[in-house]
């Protein structure tokens, strides 16, 4: 039998949350239930309800069952309910980038009023390197546009299984070398140019900066990381106690992987698990948010434990009371939305040293 979400159209299901979130905290918190305690941290209500929705909804968690197709038409239709009030004013044009493997495409975003080479910032989508693409994030890539002052270049990188690694991480290279290249007819300044992305997307942001320091070209000027997931290698606290009920499962990342990589060995490959490269030191300077119900939360803070180890400039918060894919969450509730304000600051000012 469809679910609920099947059923009913995208726009109604977006009425019925802006709705939702509209009603007092104490009618909310009627709806909720008691608050959610873990590891010390309390789940942030505009989250606990957005959960609670999504599953009177029938909407599954992320990952861990069914084809890459269907997980793949799931989350389409979870960022169609989100996502139905465009940011803007912010312009958009689709591009086609060439790659040593062929053409991929890419959508560039240029917020109203913006000046002359201006900073850009190349966006890489998250979804496990299995799910997602440049209309699952296009309404993120359209707040960092206007918010940051920046023009963005949102790259549509070949996904797992039908490309596995390191076909994502080519692209995402490529991409950047691109706009390098092409700084004129994109009016960006190429020496201001940022590299960032949400989970699985944060993990191509770290390997596009590695790949480009090992080839000795120009290397981005900043990294902007979402709650990445940067070592494959090993399961840690937070995939144990975070691993169910708060979107990303535990089950869904070892799914993810399954189909990403070819054998389990490449899973200690630095340009599959970042955190695993031995020298960091030339990274240039990162921002990197973890999500408190997050399985990759201790990931990430190993990551940036790392990072200041090797002397690189980072700084990092942990949103205690959010869960993994925040940033995708912009138009439910404040929470999620003021989280993302910081990483825009982190940004403008990562961007003007």
């Amino acid at each position: 039998m469809a679910s609920l979400a099947e059923r009913v159209p995208a726009g109604v299901q977006a009425g019925f949350l802006r709705a939702a979130f509209a009603l007092p905290k104490t009618v909310q918190r009627l709806i909720v239930g008691k608050p959610v305690h873990l590891d010390g941290q309390e789940l942030h209500i505009d989250v606990q309800l957005l959960l609670k929705l999504q599953q009177l909804s029938g909407q599954a968690e992320l990952g861990g069952s069914g084809t890459p197709d269907q997980v793949r038409a799931g989350l389409r239709a979870s960022a169609a309910m989100i996502d139905a009030q465009k940011i803007g004013p912010v312009s958009t044009r689709d591009l086609k980038i060439p790659t040593e493997d062929g053409t991929i495409g890419a959508r560039f975003y240029e917020p109203e009023g913006l000046g002359d080479k201006s900073p850009l910032l190349v966006y890489i989508h998250g979804g496990g390197f299995v799910v997602g693409d440049i209309e699952s994030h296009d309404n993120l890539c359209r707040f960092l546009a206007k918010h940051a002052e920046v023009r963005v270049l949102s790259v549509d990188y070949r996904l797992a299984p039908e490309n596995k690694f390191p076909a994502g991480v080519r692209d995402c290279y490529a991409a950047f070398r691109w706009a390098h290249t092409n700084a004129a007819e994109l009016n960006i300044d190429p020496e201001k140019i940022a590299v960032g992305g949400d989970s699985a997307g944060g993990n191509l942001t770290a390997t596009t900066a590695l790949q480009a320091i090992a080839q000795g070209g120009p290397k981005p000027k900043f990294l902007l990381m979402f709650y990445p997931t940067v070592d494959a290698s090993v399961r840690r606290r937070s995939r144990e106690i975070f691993g169910k009920g708060f979107f990303l499962t535990d089950a869904g990342m070892d799914w993810f992987f399954a189909h990403y990589v070819a054998k389990d060995e490449e899973k200690f490959e630095p340009l599959c698990s970042p955190l695993l490269a031995e020298d960091l030191s030339q990274l240039p300077p990162v921002y990197l948010s973890t999500a408190g119900f997050d399985p990759l939360r201790d990931e990430g803070e190993a990551f940036v434990a790392k990072l200041r180890e090797q002397g690189v400039p980072v700084a990092h918060t942990r949103h205690r009371g959010l869960i993994h894919g925040y940033a995708s969450m912009l138009t439910v509730g404040t929470a999620c939305r003021e989280a993302t304000f910081e990483a825009v600051g982190a940004l403008r000012a990562g961007l003007s040293l």
